[in-house]
């Protein structure tokens, strides 16, 4: 305990929570504007924290962190640009709530999601932070590939009601991520002898061309539409609903609490990161929902996920590079980069070694999730203006903003044509009905799944590893029920089969737990089994008096 007091004696000082306040306007103001990444103002604030001690350099460092990762929702909701990659599954049913005269509410369960994610991070992050990190040691090549599979596998969730659609803009995501040099040998594909195409298409470019260019084209196609405000501010209150927002999160605690532990999970893999768990944790709530066909048009749950899950992501990544010293993603390891400027080497035994600094670390990242509540309270409702805006005005702010943060990424001009041409792309697909997350979500991961493919056949040409090691096992066994998962919530209640789906995917699930070390996972396993084949007999009781709706076939 004495630890934790002084600890809290050196972070809870007037200088160094004005530095986090500082640090957490600054993370929000870059995660709000789209092209503007948390790695960037991070970065940009490492050679202020040279003269601070190395609490306190940490400390302002986090503020960024966790407001760049809470500031990505405000643009997200309200003009349906993800301002930070981690923000892109919160635009799926926050701008829809926002574009249906209720923005208040919108930002209000994005608020109070990332805050609330963030506190249960914050709190695994100093009760279990070494046992976790353990987890993150056992992951090789084939389990990272296997894990970024399955999230692949989301596509045909994210697809909507129309699968075929869906499933062909996915592919056209990975195809656009397998254009230029290839990352682990430099092999170019598809360049067709151009040096543009050579150079392949950076993210945040088509991303941005995605979901903004095209969502203003389609703003301002005709004078009518041009001249109107986001929401009609005279028949629509706009505040921030607090209140009712935090009540609504608490009611859904499920959702919250899962979607945290995604974020978590997800934080202490190395290379993972908030892009995987906030689109990850959108899909296990659609699929957990009793009215999965809701979202995508403004639920409450499909904002509360990602934001949950994006924020826990922050706590995951601190919690791998303390008990390791390994950076889960590039925040993190600028971040272990000031700690070792600092002659502080991050290793299992730093938090017996360096006590004070280790508690340090956690109650600043307590602390900066309560601060960036304040400041984005604050901000939102300065922010919360735009939906006053004329349609007209607003577009040109937001492109020429758009334009100026996709230049300034790495100062070429091709990435202005790359934002041009996946903005028309954008809004032909839009027209056309094809569903753009599921593009969002191939070229998000897959040059991901690429590079660790690469790295498993680079350490070795048997395919067999994918079925030998446990978490490979694990993450491909749940990706072959997620393929099938669409069809499974189409005949759920209608069809017999359906009552056996979940009792088989947990048994299917018990080999790989089963082949994992220790003696806790290969007992989740036998209870995993006993689980399973109880729930297959009560769904065999079931099935003899099942009924299947009117007009269905069994």
């Amino acid at each position: 305990m004495e630890h934790i007091f002084a600890a809290f004696a050196e972070i809870a000082t007037v200088h160094t929570l004005l530095l986090m306040s500082a640090g957490a306007i600054a993370g929000l103001l870059s995660g709000a504007i789209p092209g503007f990444t948390i790695a960037m103002a991070v970065v940009l604030t490492l050679p202020f924290t040279f003269s601070m001690t190395a609490s306190q350099g940490i400390a302002t460092m986090i503020g960024v962190f966790v407001g760049g990762l809470s500031g990505g929702l405000m643009s997200g909701i309200l003009i349906g640009i993800p301002g930070t990659p981690s923000s892109v599954a919160t635009t799926f049913d926050g701008f829809p709530m926002a574009r249906n005269g209720r923005p208040g509410l919108a930002l209000g369960l994005g608020v109070w999601s990332s805050f609330f994610g963030g506190i249960i991070s914050a709190i695994c992050l100093i009760a279990i932070a070494p046992q976790l990190a353990r987890i993150g040691l056992e992951f090789q090549p084939w389990d990272y590939f296997a894990l970024v599979f399955f999230a692949l596998t989301i596509t045909a969730s994210l697809a909507g009601k129309n699968l075929i659609k869906g499933l062909i803009s996915g592919a056209l995501g990975l195809l656009v991520a397998t254009v230029g040099e290839e990352d682990i040998n430099g092999v170019s594909r598809f360049d067709f002898g151009s040096d543009y195409l050579q150079e392949g298409f950076a993210f945040l470019p088509v991303l941005i061309g995605l979901f903004a260019f095209s969502q203003l084209m389609g703003d301002i196609r005709n004078p009518a539409e041009a001249r109107r405000s986001l929401v009609q501010a005279g028949d629509i209150d706009i505040r921030i609903e607090h209140m009712k927002a935090a009540k609504i999160v608490l009611s859904r605690w499920v959702n919250l609490v899962r979607s945290a532990i995604i974020g978590i999970f997800t934080g202490i893999l190395p290379a993972a990161g908030s892009s995987i768990s906030n689109i990850l944790a959108y899909d296990q709530a659609k699929k957990a929902s009793p009215a999965p066909e809701k979202f995508g048009t403004g639920t409450e749950d499909g904002i509360i996920a990602p934001e949950a899950s994006n924020n826990a992501t922050a706590g995951g990544s601190l919690i791998t590079m303390m008990a390791l010293g390994i950076p889960g993603d590039i925040v993190t390891a600028v971040m272990l980069g000031a700690l070792l400027i600092h002659d502080v080497v991050p290793s299992p035994s730093f938090i017996s070694e360096a006590p004070v600094l280790a508690y340090s670390i956690f109650i600043a990242f307590f602390f900066a999730n309560f601060l960036v509540l304040f400041f984005q309270s604050v901000a939102l409702r300065l922010f919360v203006l735009v939906t006053k805006v004329k349609m007209y005005v607003l577009a040109g702010i937001i492109l020429a903003y758009c334009g100026i943060g996709v230049f300034a990424l790495n100062n070429i001009v091709n990435d202005m044509w790359t934002l041009l041409i996946f903005g028309v792309i954008g809004y032909a697909m839009r027209n056309l009905g094809f569903p753009l997350a599921p593009m969002i979500l191939g070229v998000v991961l897959g040059p991901i799944a690429e590079r660790w493919l690469a790295r498993a056949v680079a350490l070795s040409t048997d395919m067999t590893n994918f079925i030998t090691h446990p978490w490979s096992v694990f993450f491909l066994t749940l990706s072959l029920f997620s393929m099938g998962f669409g069809v499974y919530q189409r005949d759920r209640g209608k069809k017999v089969w359906t009552l056996y789906y979940t009792p088989l995917m947990v048994l299917a699930l018990a080999p790989a737990m089963f082949m994992m070390e220790g003696v806790i996972r290969p007992g989740i396993g036998v209870v995993m089994v006993a689980g399973g084949l109880y729930a297959l007999y009560r769904a065999h009781q079931k099935a003899a008096d099942f009924k299947p709706a009117a007009g269905e076939r069994t």
